[in-house]
């Protein structure tokens, strides 16, 4: 019998979710690997080595602008090849990790972002590499569910909906009702409806859905949109958030429905055959990322007035020492959960837990302000890096003319040509709207 993925589905995993939550809650953080301050400051020399490498191979690049396919290709082989080991070093991870980084997911990233700049050109850097994060999660999942890893049209298309739309119906200055009407057209387009597009978003929105549509048909596939339709509507109820009368059990599982249910569209399309395991497992995935990035975004929401977990918990003066201690258990518990899968590699789950750790760890460091400071004292001895260390890096590599600007256009002019199976897309979105209005 072919899995339903609706909205009872969803329901019944956020209930089952908030209590492995709740169990993780009142015990102590576990340990993992403590770093003494020397070993902290020797892998702070490593990083800044390897981040200075990186920056002379993308001056290189920006320098020799070279004309030439060959020589677009050898300065993007350095490149990679000098942020691969920088990457190793900033999650602590050995050198066999190398190989899984360069030939797997940095090109995945490069690939994403060549067909969206040739999509649609308005797209920002910020835009890229928020769909690059989602194509990640879903390629990351490929090994674990028996395929390879590789950017699928079904994927490319998923996670550029993300600028489209999750980032729409957050923006500030668009009314509720205007939100509404956009997430109404929206749902009729995931459910088969063709209605002409109205403006570029639509136009773009309604692209995107049809390459997912023409690798997974709707008659063969329907689990997949079902998980379309749910990734939607758990959007939708995420508007309550700006609400602050939402309880707290009321938050827990609007971020649970968020987070889950948009991995688990993730894993459907990189492989629409799930067990219940592997989709009880992405669920979960996508819980603990999602509680993640509300730490990560205290101050943000804070600012913007919207109320998640731990920035409704700030906004009462309470300390998120205990918030975060559970929140690490969590990440054990789905790496527990992972270690049972039967595909992917030791170093790809290697990868993907310690990666989870440090989205904790650094969230923590950005928002320090939060925490105790025997909390902060606790946790920096489970980080490979100082927190100031990681603060002041951070601003480094993010800014307007930093490092990962510097890559960004170094990866995007390298190897163009290159489709990797992708369909090249046919209109830009502008001509789309006119197209679609003419077709109807």
């Amino acid at each position: 019998m072919d899995r339903v993925y609706d909205w009872a589905w969803v329901e019944a995993e956020v209930g089952r979710t908030i209590e492995v939550w709740k169990a993780c809650g009142g015990r102590p953080a576990p340990e993992g690997r403590r770093y003494s301050l020397t070993e902290q400051r020797e892998r702070e020399k490593a990083y800044d080595e390897g981040l200075r490498a990186v920056e002379r191979e993308a001056k290189r690049a920006r320098g020799l602008r070279a004309r030439s396919q060959a020589g677009r290709d050898e300065i993007y082989d350095r490149v990679v090849a000098a942020f691969a080991r920088f990457s190793a070093t900033a999650l602590d991870l050995g050198d066999d990790a190398i190989d899984l980084l360069t030939d797997d997911f940095l090109p995945v990233g490069t690939q994403l972002g060549r067909w969206a700049r040739q999509f649609d050109p308005t797209l920002s850097k910020a835009d890229i590499i928020q769909a690059s994060r989602n194509a990640w999660t879903a390629c990351g999942l490929q090994p674990l569910l028996g395929e390879r890893v590789r950017l699928t049209p079904a994927i490319l298309g998923y996670s550029l909906l993300y600028p489209y739309s999750d980032n729409y119906l957050d923006r500030e200055g668009v009314t509720r009702e205007a939100k509404l009407r956009f997430s109404e057209r929206f749902r009729g387009r995931l459910r088969g409806e063709m209605a002409a597009a109205g403006d570029d978003r639509e136009a773009a929105i309604w692209a995107l859905v049809a390459l997912i549509e023409e690798q997974y048909p709707r008659a063969v596939y329907p689990q997949v949109f079902d998980c379309l339709l749910a990734i939607h509507r758990a959007q939708e109820e995420s508007l309550a958030q700006v609400r602050s009368e939402c309880s707290v059990e009321e938050l827990l599982r609007v971020s649970c429905a968020k987070g889950g249910s948009s991995v688990v569209a993730d894993a459907c399309l990189a492989q629409p055959w799930l067990s219940a395991e592997e989709s009880g497992f992405a669920f979960d995935w996508g819980v603990l990322l999602q509680l993640g990035d509300d730490v990560q975004d205290i101050r943000e929401d804070l600012q913007r007035g919207s109320v998640t977990l731990f920035s409704g918990a700030a906004a009462r003066g309470e300390r998120l020492d205990d918030l975060v201690r559970q929140l690490l258990n969590l990440s054990e518990a789905v790496s527990a959960r992972m270690d049972r899968m039967p595909n992917g590699c030791a170093m790809l789950k290697g990868l993907l837990r310690m990666s989870w750790r440090s989205l904790i760890l650094m969230a923590v460091a950005e928002s320090h302000a939060f925490f105790s400071a025997e909390f902060l004292r606790e946790a920096e001895g489970w980080s490979a890096f100082r927190f100031g260390f990681l603060r002041e890096r951070r601003d480094r590599l993010a800014g307007r003319q930093g490092l990962f600007a510097v890559l960004f256009d170094v990866f995007l002019e390298a190897g163009e040509g290159e489709d990797a199976g992708l369909p090249r897309p046919a209109r830009r979105v502008g001509e789309l709207v006119v197209a679609s209005l003419l077709s109807h």
